[in-house]
């Protein structure tokens, strides 16, 4: 895989940042509060932090221009790297004992969003 340009990093970060806003709107609409955007820790960035009574979810967004490339968008490393920073942070968000997880959100045009919650269990 060849490295990218500036313009083509500018280019995904801007995609990525639309992904991202894409699923805070479908988060809000199934009833979610976001509480933060891209949080950034020594591990990693978190894409989303959403909450509802008794629960806070770290929400990785996957955005693809096909949704037949959503299929390898994420896998045990990247799940990995976003658990290792949300241990970083739970303690930020879940301050009244709610129960954490983390989320998957997969986007792709024409597509519905698909949710995938518990995508992985990092204080099981």
């Amino acid at each position: 895989m060849s490295a990218r340009t500036p313009q083509q990093r500018h280019e995904a970060d801007q995609r990525g940042r639309e992904g991202e806003a894409e699923a805070a709107m479908f988060l809000a609409q199934a009833g979610w509060r976001i509480v933060a955007e891209r949080v950034k820790t020594k591990a990693g960035e978190i894409d989303l932090v959403a909450a509802r009574s008794g629960l806070v979810a770290f929400v990785e967004v996957k955005w693809r221009a096909r949704s037949t490339d959503l299929g390898d968008a994420i896998d045990e490393r990247r799940l990995a790297r976003v658990a290792a920073a949300v241990e970083l942070v739970w303690q930020d968000y879940a301050t009244q004992g709610e129960d954490i997880r983390i989320d998957v959100l997969l986007l792709a045009p024409g597509r519905k969003p698909t949710h995938i919650e518990n995508a992985w269990m990092p204080f099981g």
